[in-house]
């Protein structure tokens, strides 16, 4: 059984913690507030553009487009979003296993790291990083999206890659996350979800090609942004409950060990009174 001094010892090493905790879980909760307002501001604007382009691509006809095919490169650039920091439960984990337990082979991948816990797990794991970002997703901008944008898209278009993929957290709520991989290029029409509108076709102007050339970039910097914004909510909603569990595992660790340190103490007592009547009976 462990002595008085070690426990005392370790439960002022917990308490201590739980301090750190608290202070985290606080800062947690100052910046989700922050995040989740610009998330649940930004989110329509995305939504809107999702289902524009979609729309439109639907109602196109047979457009033949670099953007709206595979490139003949069997390389697949996949953009990865998480966060510089630890301490937020599955929050890095969850992204990284949507790579190394999907369908991708790990020759084929390109991978662009936007926050350093995702590149150093992957990194680790022999995947190769062609591009790394830990500034942006600290406070993400639109120009800085677009401009990482570029650079995934000037691949494509060289056919250095074929395809191009997003994966992120989506902010649901405070407590709900959700790790998604999406296909940002080429643009994915869903056939099914043809409306009353889809026979007749778009025209451009001044044609497809120039249009297009225009309207796609901008659509997929957009969901990059998105992606970005939903991913600081997610990241901070994470670590506030890691932190909220922490403090609570915390306490009842703090509970147990009072209730070890009180018993300890009362056998050193009763042990303390057993030998001085032990003494003064053999006196006597």
């Amino acid at each position: 059984m462990a002595s008085m001094r070690d426990i005392k010892r370790r439960k002022s090493s917990i308490q201590s913690t739980q301090q750190i905790t608290k202070a985290m879980k606080l800062v947690s909760t100052v910046k989700l507030q922050k995040a989740k307002t610009k998330a649940e501001e930004t989110n329509p604007y995305f939504d809107h553009m999702y289902q524009t382009v979609s729309s439109m691509l639907k109602r196109s006809g047979n457009i033949m487009h670099p953007y709206l095919k595979a490139g003949t490169s069997e390389k697949k650039a996949v953009i990865v979003i998480t966060s510089n920091r630890g301490l937020a439960g599955g929050y890095n984990s969850n992204i990284v296993k949507l790579i190394t337990e999907g369908d991708f082979k790990k020759e084929d991948l390109e991978i662009y790291a936007i926050g350093g816990k995702g590149r150093e797990a992957l990194e680790r794991r022999g995947y190769h990083i062609a591009y790394s970002d830990t500034e942006v997703i600290e406070s993400p901008s639109y120009d800085e999206a677009s401009a990482i944008c570029r650079k995934v898209l000037n691949s494509f278009q060289e056919e250095e890659i074929g395809e191009i993929y997003l994966a992120y957290t989506h902010f649901k709520n405070t407590v709900s996350h959700e790790p998604k991989l999406i296909r940002l290029l080429p643009v994915e029409v869903d056939e099914t979800e043809a409306d009353e509108k889809s026979n007749v076709l778009m025209n451009y102007e001044p044609n497809d090609e120039e249009a297009l050339d225009k309207i796609i970039p901008k659509y997929v910097t957009s969901l990059f942004y998105g992606a970005l914004v939903d991913a600081v909510a997610s990241e901070n909603g994470a670590r506030m409950q890691a932190m909220d569990s922490a403090t609570s595992n915390a306490e009842d660790m703090i509970s147990d060990l009072s209730l070890k340190y009180n018993r300890a103490r009362q056998g050193s007592i009763t042990q303390e009174l057993t030998e001085i009547i032990a003494g003064a009976s053999a006196i006597s």
